[in-house]
């Protein structure tokens, strides 16, 4: 089960509160319930279907009797159930159990991570859950090969796009993450990015001794859960670690002054009711200070100052040499960047890098980046633009055509394709940018980009495309974002096309660029340098 079954138990905590479901992680152990109703979401794999026969077979010479449901995710397999696979007869008729059973198929193929956040169980996860997509853009080896079969796809089981009126889903993004090796490798400066370098955000979750959050339990660990149904989390887990400190202290602050004038003056019945409401939010602010004193206690470290100071080195492609990367992060770590340079991720500039071309040309390195009222995604990295999000930036607003140039510099190959029955309807080359009716589907609502990183995603990088979403388009009045049906929503009027696509002056002004459709996020994996690296760690300490 795995990863699987820990990305469930957000959706089964639900349940749990509402109609007593327990979750239980499958394996052989008997199971310890006293419900009468048993059912299994299961890959496909005949070694879990012994664990289901046991649990039957001890429940039978118990005496208890229950109702079991086994259901396939994504999808049933013959094999598991009563016909020869290649000779051998299959568990659930062997064992006899395969008529206590109802047996059926749960075409989970992406589960929600968060509000605006898929995680894709299948390649085929895009046909299935969102039907045709008029413009999909890929880059990289992989990306596109993916593009080649949701055509092929497309080629084979037709769509009626006349049928389908307005997609919800107006334009698919695929990037490889070889195309951009560099973001990951910084060290992540949002709220939850950096809780994700530090302690580690699984299925949702940190977990961490329960000193940390005032819980006087010697050796105990405990999980705190992160998603948007905390609402204070919600409001700063995209800002930057600095500027939440400075939202934490005020709330503190806030709620002690409120707390003074009801112990020292006269309160109405109104005034006390407010009060009681702020108390309710006292245990999320009570539990992101204590989070926030934890992660500084690692921001603080000189260490952690020194490996931001060489990572802008390596970012603005100043010059460096071995010693001074083993003096950052640790001779210890010789093994490692041996391992490193010898993968191709790090290596001897011996010939002018193209990285200065593609930085300057997108903007990477933003200066006097304002953390704190940020008008660039630049901000997510104090100043680093992450390369990623500005090809989805220029994808958005114009598709490829803009940066074909700069798009050659990168690794992989790139492709454009207007999907079949939406070629010859000039409402779906409207692209973000261009006023048009067919930006918004039926109700109202913007018209939706899906972002699919394949390789994985950071924190810091949704966050950038959280910014991006919640920006105003030109000629839009300017607010804060709300929600709509768990996306970020903006304002819906799109801005006009004012852009000259021709030369590099096309790069010029990123910032403040407003965003006429919302986005939301598919990817393989959330990673962070760590991760992503820990296949090449050798320490020699």
């Amino acid at each position: 089960m795995g990863s699987f079954s820990g990305r469930l138990e957000g959706l089964v905590l639900t349940c749990k509160q509402e109609h007593g479901v327990e979750l239980r992680h499958l394996n052989a152990d008997p199971i310890q319930t006293e419900c009468t109703k048993i059912v299994y979401l299961v890959r496909t794999q005949l070694d879990l279907m012994k664990f289901i026969c046991s649990h039957v077979h001890n429940d039978a010479s118990k005496g208890l009797q229950r109702e079991y449901f086994v259901y396939f995710v994504p999808r049933r397999a013959v094999a598991c159930e009563k016909a020869s696979f290649f000779g051998l007869e299959t568990i659930l008729e062997e064992e006899k159990v395969h008529h206590l059973m109802t047996i059926g198929e749960y075409p989970l193929y992406l589960l929600p991570l968060d509000e605006d956040v898929l995680s894709f169980e299948l390649d085929n996860a895009f046909k299935f859950s969102f039907g045709l997509i008029p413009n999909v853009r890929a880059k990289g080896k992989a990306s596109v090969r993916v593009a080649d079969i949701l055509n092929r796809m497309q080629a084979e089981e037709p769509v009626n796009s006349s049928e389908m009126g307005v997609p919800e889903i107006n334009t698919l993004i695929i990037l490889d993450r070889e195309v951009d090796m560099v973001t990951p490798m910084c060290s992540q400066l949002t709220y939850e990015g950096l809780l994700d370098e530090f302690l580690r955000v699984n299925n949702g979750a940190v977990e961490l001794d329960s000193s940390i959050m005032g819980i006087q339990q010697e050796g105990k660990k405990i999980k705190v859960p992160l998603n948007s149904s905390d609402k204070l989390f919600k409001e700063i887990r995209d800002l930057n670690f600095e500027v939440v400190v400075q939202v934490l202290r005020q709330k503190a602050t806030s709620m002690k002054q409120d707390y003074t004038e009801m112990t020292t003056t006269n309160q109405s019945v109104s005034e006390l009711k407010d009060f009681v409401k702020k108390l309710n939010s006292l245990p999320e602010i009570t539990r992101h200070i204590n989070l926030a004193q934890h992660l500084s206690t690692f921001t603080s470290k000189p260490s952690f100052l020194g490996r931001l100071d060489m990572e802008q080195t390596m970012v603005e492609a100043q010059s460096y040499d071995m010693r001074e990367l083993l003096h950052s992060y640790g001779f210890e770590h010789m093994a490692t960047l041996n391992n490193l340079e010898k993968a191709g991720l790090i290596r001897k500039q011996e010939s002018k890098s193209n990285w200065l071309t593609i930085k300057r040309a997108l903007q990477l390195v933003v200066d006097d980046t304002d953390t704190a009222n940020p008008n660039d995604i630049s901000y997510v990295f104090s100043g680093y633009a992450p390369l990623s999000i500005r090809l989805v930036q220029h994808a958005v607003r114009s598709g490829w055509r803009s940066v074909e140039e700069i798009l050659k510099l990168l690794p992989g190959p790139h492709s454009e394709t207007k999907r079949s029955g939406f070629a010859s309807s000039p409402s779906f080359n409207t692209l973000p940018g261009a006023v048009s009716n067919m930006d918004k589907v039926s109700d109202g609502r913007r018209s939706l980009v899906l972002v699919v990183f394949i390789g994985g995603v950071t924190f810091a990088e949704i966050s950038a495309l959280r910014f991006l979403s919640a920006q105003a388009p030109r000629g839009c009045k300017p607010g804060l974002p709300g929600t709509q049906n768990g996306v970020v929503r903006g304002c819906g009027t799109p801005y006009p096309t004012e852009f000259d696509t021709t030369g590099v002056e096309f790069f010029g002004s990123l910032t403040q660029e407003g965003m006429a459709y919302d986005l939301i996020v598919g990817t393989t994996k959330i990673i962070n340098g760590h991760t992503l690296t820990e296949t090449f760690i050798e320490n020699l300490g």
